[in-house]
């Protein structure tokens, strides 16, 4: 999967590692095969994980708010992640 399919805010899902199971936001994109991940709980904005893109399950869902927040450069925190996702849950 190809990085141009992907944005800012948008919800997936790891597919493999200690992370299995468990969504986050991309909150970077590095290049073509990694992104940055945040849930905001164990992988906190300052700490995010570098992840494969093919360990992801990508969702089709894009949280306009969150990609707002990130690619303006505004502040954005770690509760607001993990309200956001336990509204997804």
């Amino acid at each position: 999967m190809l990085s141009k399919n992907l944005n800012v805010g948008q919800l997936v899902e790891a597919s493999c590692g200690r992370d299995q199971g468990r969504l986050f936001f991309i909150v970077y994109i590095v290049d073509k095969n990694y992104v940055l991940i945040a849930d905001g709980k164990s992988r906190k904005l300052d700490n995010p994980k570098k992840k494969k893109i093919k360990h992801l399950n990508i969702r089709n869902f894009v949280h306009k708010e969150v990609n707002e927040l990130l690619n303006n450069g505004n502040n954005i925190t770690d509760s607001f992640l993990r309200a956001e996702l336990n509204k997804l849950k």
